[in-house]
């Protein structure tokens, strides 16, 4: 990610992706006048190589004005005292070289944070993910200051739609869903209902700020005051005509507090979903349609290849120990990106790949790999035949992932485990088989990624790993 420095009144237009006609979601001129103002109000202040210059010419000059403190001190003990014995005045402490340079390091991060306009655009996640990081007190370079600030500044309004994604996403997982931001507001719930709603602290407060913040952001508008929110946490916005940016709510003596959201509200947040998830929604069943309808087990024409970024490998990875001599399978393999981490916990991989250019470039790496319709490739007959493991990002296009699953799941050993990153529709199709949820709605075939997990390759499309245990005998 390439930080960019503004060094005129004029901000550059923002990257993002482009927006979503959807469904009768055609946006009005207001949201592209939305883009222009959020572009202007998050100009960037103040160059990061500016303040990184102040932040080293200070640096060097702590120890100098360290001992100049030190002498000063020595000076004033001198002056209000006699023969060593102090009044009522007693010298003050200098604090020491280590705490000056790190309070100075850390002035010039929360200089550096305002400056890019990092708080105005990040999302709640982000914000708390740079508070730890900036704790630690790390070296302030321009490498570091892209790795942490570097999306806001070069697309604010991707950050500002990912940072509504987070918020909406946990508060319904009718927000998860990309098929609903296709058909308008309708199917999305009107309120939702928070606990542990106290007046100054508190989950549902923290989870209401995040929505205010939000959709300030998204309208390039300050963001709620705190006495605005402790007007709404005290039940002073309780009606539509208190509305904050289209939201109010009600307090009740339990803790809870439902929080109910315009239709205007509600639109302009399915308008910005359907944004972020993008226009080419791989899975959903619409594009599908419109392409070549694959049936049986012929290969999709509307496949597309999103590799597994490193982040969700990795994930991916942290269920599996070491697998010295166990025999995987990864169907729809691609260029073999799982597979690097499959074969570095000692297993014996084998990928089938329909594409002859990818599975060349897993070959090169040194996978074995058959190059074939996964499909098309009939189960082993004989237990000794099948895999300890099965792991696969199938093609995400329309309900085909599941013909790809249940395929897969055919070539278990018993008890073989089988993980297969989905798109997050997969938990409502109900075509794979899974234990029901238990009465707090946790179910341990379903563990879903964070927001935005594939966006580096090219979808916004929510994801999960689903896992599935072959029976024993």
């Amino acid at each position: 990610m390439r930080l960019v420095e503004v060094r005129s009144g004029r901000p550059r237009a923002a990257r993002h992706a482009p927006h979503a006609a959807l469904g009768g979601l055609s946006a009005p001129h207001h949201d592209h006048r939305r883009k222009a103002a959020l572009n202007q109000h998050v100009a960037i202040r103040r160059l990061p190589s500016d303040i990184i210059d102040e932040y080293e010419a200070k640096r060097v000059k702590l120890a100098s004005v360290h001992a100049g403190f030190e002498q000063a001190i020595k000076d004033l003990s001198m002056a209000v005292t006699i023969g060593g014995h102090y009044g009522e005045l007693r010298a003050p402490s200098a604090p020491g070289p280590r705490e000056m340079e790190k309070s100075l390091l850390l002035s010039a991060w929360a200089q550096m944070r305002q400056a890019v306009n990092f708080d105005t655009v990040a999302g709640s996640n982000d914000r708390k993910r740079a508070d730890r990081i900036i704790a630690e007190a790390p070296a302030l370079t321009l490498e570091k200051v892209r790795e942490l600030f570097g999306d806001a500044v070069s697309d604010p309004r991707g950050t500002v739609l990912k940072g509504l994604a987070e918020v909406f996403c946990n508060l319904d997982p009718a927000f998860k869903s990309h098929d609903k931001m296709k058909v308008g507001v309708k199917g999305l719930p009107k309120r939702v209902i928070l606990s542990g709603f106290g007046t100054w602290s508190g989950y549902g407060r923290e989870k209401v700020q995040d929505i205010l913040r939000a959709m300030a952001a998204l309208d390039a508008k300050p963001e709620p005051s705190f006495e605005d929110l402790r007007a709404l946490a005290e039940g002073k916005h309780a009606t539509a005509e208190d509305a904050i940016h289209g939201i109010w709510c009600k307090k009740y003596q339990n803790g809870n507090a439902h929080v109910y959201f315009a239709p205007e509200t509600l639109l302009t947040v399915n308008r910005a979903l359907a944004e972020y998830y993008g226009e080419v929604l791989a899975d959903s069943p619409e594009a599908a349609a419109e392409k070549a309808k694959a049936t049986g087990t012929a290969v999709s024409k509307d496949l597309q290849f999103y590799p597994t970024p490193q982040p969700v490998i990795d994930t991916l990875m942290r269920e599996y120990g070491d697998m010295t001599g166990r025999r995987v399978l990864e169907p729809s393999c691609g260029t073999g990106n799982i597979m690097d981490a499959m074969r570095a916990t000692g297993a014996m991989v084998l990928g089938i790949e329909v594409h002859a250019g990818r599975a060349a470039e897993a070959r090169a790496k040194g996978h074995r790999v058959h190059v074939a319709n996964f499909l098309q490739v009939p189960a082993p007959d004989k237990d000794s035949d099948r895999y300890d493991a099965v792991v696969m990002n199938p093609p995400f296009a329309g309900k085909h992932y599941a013909k790809h699953v249940l395929h897969a799941i055919k070539f278990l050993k018993p008890g073989g485990v089988l993980r297969a990153i989905l798109p997050y529709t997969a938990r409502e199709h109900g075509l794979l088989p899974a234990p029901k949820s238990n009465r707090y709605g946790w179910n341990d075939a379903w563990k879903d990624l964070p927001i935005g997990s594939f966006r580096a390759s090219g979808t916004g499309v929510n994801t999960v790993i689903y896992t599935y245990t072959a029976p024993s005998g």
